[in-house]
């Protein structure tokens, strides 16, 4: 019973990095979490428990899904390109710490996905424009979109699959990571800047003409007014899920009035099948987590918060994000660790699920949805280049992170 339920989580994962045919990963999913109920690995009751238990995570993710789709109809995005063109002022360090902040704002407020998908075109697109190597922009959208990943519970699907077990605030889960999110990214652009030193070279043409683009106040105004309401929700007891919906709603009112989007391109933007491949992920995963695996892992899992204890926590959801991918991994690893593990703990899982991530191409649907991406725009990943990078940066990273995080916890 084991072996297939492993099996059939391998299978659903091989399945989500392939794609074959573009169907979507419900497609290999749906019958695995079929299988796993009909042989028993998994009762009715159970599943029924981790599909209510997700769902409000599924429904937070819905929301952010559509806030960043409409960021990018009323002209977030666009706005974005026009500063970072004027304000590289022709040098491709500066361009490049310019990524770093917008990618790392993108990656907070409006997820990683809004990074992946939205930013990574534009970061391309204004190097080329700029006569300048967009390859050490384009892999700081990609490692970004990870590490920069861990300060709010809106920022990833796996800090959205924890928040609830952190037992934290919204306010207090994103006063806690500050450090080891601002600690993270800025060892990183350091490692960048010496990794890609001879790519950062000025061009000798001179840039493109661009017009300058206007501020979407409006926009931005809603964005900043529902950043507010998510941290206030703790205080008011009010789900952060109802303040996204809510922020989602007026935008995406404001938008429609405007002739930005329509109801069709707003419903696309929710991926209602990935969603459901979530909610069904966690039935599968259940497989492996109910059985001997997830007794063998728990009972090797550390149970204290001193810094030891938090750099094994993350290392092991490090690897095991690398080798099974991390929203798997997370759902596994919160198993093991059972309800009322230590704060700090969870919080260490989560740096590993994170920036571990950028170690390799699978680590991450955001990594793999990012090679389609920058290839479409143009400049393809190379696999040399990406594990180089990644060897220097991730370990390096992550150390600094668990540090910043046990000095805080």
């Amino acid at each position: 019973m084991t072996i297939l339920a492993v099996a059939l989580v391998a299978a659903v994962l091989v399945f989500a990095v392939v794609r074959p045919r573009r169907l979507p990963e419900i497609v290999a999913a749906a019958p695995a979490a079929a299988v796993v109920l009909a042989v028993g690995l998994v009762t009715p009751s159970q599943a029924w428990h981790e599909i209510t238990e997700m769902a409000p995570t599924v429904g937070f993710l819905v929301a952010i899904l559509v806030l960043a789709h409409l960021a990018d109809a009323m002209g977030v995005f666009t706005w974005i390109a026009g500063l970072l063109r004027q304000q590289a002022q022709g040098e491709p360090k500066r361009l490049l710490t310019l990524v770093f902040g917008s990618a790392a704002l993108t990656t907070a407020v409006l997820s990683l996905d809004a990074t992946v998908v939205l930013l990574t075109p534009v970061v391309i697109a204004t190097a080329r424009s700029l006569h300048m190597d967009p390859r050490p922009h384009s892999y700081a959208s990609a490692h970004l979109s990870n590490t920069a990943s861990t300060l709010l519970p809106v920022s990833n699907l796996t800090n959205l699959i924890a928040f609830s077990a952190t037992g934290l605030s919204f306010l207090h889960f994103a006063t806690i990571m500050a450090l080891p999110w601002i600690v993270s990214i800025v060892v990183e652009l350091i490692l960048f800047r010496l990794f890609f030193r001879r790519h950062l070279v000025p061009p000798d043409a001179e840039p493109t003409p661009h017009r300058e683009t206007e501020a979407p106040t409006v926009a931005l105004s809603i964005i900043a007014a529902t950043l507010v309401g998510f941290a206030a929700s703790g205080f008011v007891g009010v789900a952060p899920a109802w303040v996204a919906a809510v922020g989602a709603t007026v935008l995406g009112t404001v938008a429609l009035r405007q002739g930005r989007t329509n109801l069709g391109r707003i419903a696309y933007s929710a991926d209602g099948w990935f969603c459901a491949f979530v909610l069904i992920l966690g039935v599968v995963v259940a497989g492996v987590a109910n059985g001997p695996i997830g007794d063998w892992i728990g009972a090797r899992l550390p149970t204290d918060t001193t810094f030891l204890g938090l750099l094994l926590m993350a290392v092991v959801a490090a690897i095991a994000a690398n080798l099974v991918n991390n929203l798997p991994a997370t759902l596994l690893l919160l198993a093991a660790l059972g309800t009322g593990a230590p704060t700090g703990l969870v919080l260490a899982l989560l740096l590993g699920v994170n920036l571990g991530p950028n170690l390799t191409y699978i680590g991450s649907l955001a990594i793999m949805l990012w090679r389609r991406v920058a290839a479409r725009a143009g400049s393809p990943a190379d696999l040399r280049t990406f594990t180089l990078l990644a060897l220097v940066t991730t370990p390096l990273t992550l150390l600094a992170a668990v540090t910043a995080l046990w000095l805080v916890v």
